[in-house]
This record gives C-alpha cells, sequence and structure tokens, in this order.
C-alpha cells in the first residue's frame, strides 16, 4: 500500500461504519442528514480556519509521508474530510444511544457541562502562553456555556447525554487519533501544550474533539424544531 494514502484510508475507516449503519430501522440516522449537514459544515469551517492558523504558526503540522501531496491553506486533503467524517461518527454514536437507551423524562441538568466549562477556562487561563491549551480548553469552555446561554434555541438538546455520548465517542476517537500520532501523520510543538499525553495523544485533543461535537451535536437539535422537552 502506497504510504501516502495512510490518512485517506483512516477517514474511510471512520466513517465507513456509521455511514453504512445509518439506514438502520430503529435508529434511521438518515433521516437527520438534513439537519446535520448545516452546522456540521459551519462547525468544520470554524476548525479548518483554526487547524490553517495552527499548521502556519507551526503548532502542530502534518507528515507528508502519510498524506497526499496535494495541500489546500497549509492542509492536507485528508485534515479538510476529518472535520466531517469525525462529527458525522460522533452525531451518529449519540443518535444510536438515543434510540436504543432512551432517557428517561428529567429536567436537563446543566451543572456537570457548567463545571467543566469552569474548570476548561481556568486551565486556559494558567495557561495563556501554551497555544494548543490556552485555545482548546479556552474554546470548549465557552463552548460549552454558550450551548447552556442558548438552551432554549435548542431543547431537544440534553446536556447529560452528550457528556455521555463523547465518552462513548472516546473510544473510537483515540483510537484514531493514536493512529495519527503514533505513525505519526501529525505532529505537535511541545512548548504549545502542557505535555500531558495520553500515550500519543496530546489530552487538549479531548476538549478540541468536545467542541469539534458539540457544534454539530447541539446545532443539529436547534433545527430540528422547538419539539417540547423536558429543560430547565
Amino acid at each position: 500500500m502506497n504510504p501516502h494514502y495512510t490518512y485517506l484510508l483512516i477517514d474511510i475507516a471512520t466513517i465507513a461504519g456509521p455511514l453504512a449503519l445509518s439506514f438502520d430501522k430503529k435508529v434511521a440516522f438518515y433521516k437527520r442528514w438534513r439537519r446535520l449537514l448545516l452546522p456540521m459544515l459551519l462547525t468544520a469551517a470554524v476548525f479548518i480556519t483554526w487547524d490553517a492558523v495552527f499548521t502556519e504558526r507551526g503548532v502542530w503540522w502534518f507528515s507528508h509521508d502519510y498524506t497526499m501531496p496535494f495541500r489546500l491553506f497549509g492542509l492536507p486533503l485528508e485534515e479538510w474530510l476529518f472535520f466531517i467524517v469525525v462529527p458525522y461518527a460522533c452525531a451518529f454514536v449519540a443518535a444510536c444511544l438515543d434510540a436504543y437507551f432512551p432517557p428517561k423524562p428529567a429536567p436537563h441538568d446543566w451543572k456537570p457541562p457548567l463545571i467543566l466549562a469552569a474548570i476548561l477556562l481556568a486551565i486556559a487561563a494558567l495557561n495563556y502562553g501554551r497555544a494548543y491549551t490556552f485555545w482548546a480548553c479556552g474554546a470548549c469552555g465557552i463552548g460549552l456555556i454558550a450551548a447552556w446561554a442558548l438552551r432554549r434555541k435548542a431543547p431537544q438538546f440534553n446536556p447529560q447525554r452528550f457528556l455521555l455520548a463523547y465518552a462513548v465517542c472516546l473510544i473510537p476517537f483515540l483510537a484514531v487519533n493514536g493512529l495519527l500520532t503514533s505513525l505519526p501523520v501529525v505532529l505537535y510543538n511541545d512548548s504549545e501544550n502542557v505535555g500531558i499525553r495520553i500515550r500519543t495523544i496530546p489530552a487538549e485533543d479531548v476538549f478540541y474533539g468536545m467542541l469539534l461535537i458539540l457544534g454539530s451535536v447541539w446545532g443539529m437539535s436547534a433545527r430540528a424544531g422547538n419539539v417540547p422537552a423536558v429543560h430547565v
């Protein structure tokens, strides 16, 4: 196999299962495609811009050994696809949890995500000089607070279920990131992060990924309309 297709094959493997199972009758995730498309693309646009700036500034960069030669704004095509396939796969996992393990009617508890947001903002403030730590933790904290502040725009969005779904998604997310960082496809400037790794994965990736998924899942819920839901 040509090693230049490595990242592309990782993208394909990430989305293949969720895409094929989107037609499962119980989940019927294909019916949500229209609601997911716009928020997923808007979130991808934000992250691609962020990614391009950080690549240009040397916060991270991509190996030419495991990516195709085409670059757009300094990013390999496969990196652009990453911001589509990962949110899609995680939104699919969240839909599966709702379909097979529906939540019991109860008020939405925003305390855990707000406490997490406060912790992340504190970490960001303490690491102002480390670009990845500052922006990943700070932006994720602000994103969680924004989801709470705009909760009436997306009454179907359940913060507890989101955190549960993301915890489940972390298993495949870390597996994919483990491949990307161990080969490595993507390399990091350790002066721009706190240096804590989950094997080869910077800890900041967890919150970078959470914000990426939050944008798509919250946006999909907002586009579902003002369907009655128990919320506070």
